[in-house]
Parts: C-alpha cells; structure tokens; sequence
C-alpha cells in the first residue's frame, strides 16, 4: 500500500512540475514571413518590435513583415477614475 501511494505522488509530482508555459507567451505582436526554398515559407511570430523583425528579413531570408494575427494586443491600463464634482450649496 504504500508502494502504491509513493508511486502516485510521484506521478503527481512529475506532472504538476513538468508544466510549462502556454506558447501564446512566446508570440509577439510581428511575424517575419521568410521563403524556405522550393515555393514554401515560414511564419516566425515572436517578434516585439517591427525593427526586430526587419532584422530577422534583411538577414538574408527573403520575407517581409506582418502584423501577428493572433496577437491579443497590449492591454492599456484604465483611465484613473475622476471625481464626480458635487454643486456646493451655501447653507
């Protein structure tokens, strides 16, 4: 019995650390579409700045650069809350 119970917290273990993250954490906001040879192209979408991924093109692959498609967008932070202004009565 506690053989058993050793081996399924281990497995638990090894599956609770083994997580990793989710991929949409490595994409970025520009993909670099560049030609692999004989009419095929790859689609690199991890870039953060346009200039990065102008880089990754002009290096020799031939491509451009695309917006990413399936980029959520950066998440602008709410506007701070203002004040109701209250007409004063003189009492």
């Amino acid at each position: 019995m506690r053989k058993l119970i050793l081996l399924v917290a281990a497995c638990a273990a090894v599956t609770l650390w083994g997580v990793a993250p989710s991929q949409a954490y490595d994409e970025g906001p520009w993909c670099a579409v560049v030609n692999t040879g004989k009419g095929s192209v790859a689609e690199r979408c991890h870039f953060r700045s346009f200039e990065a991924c102008r880089q990754e093109v002009i290096s020799g692959n031939r491509g451009f650069c695309n917006m990413n498609p399936r980029w959520p967008g950066y998440y602008a932070s709410p506007e701070p809350r203002r004040r109701a202004h209250r007409k004063r009565t003189r009492r």
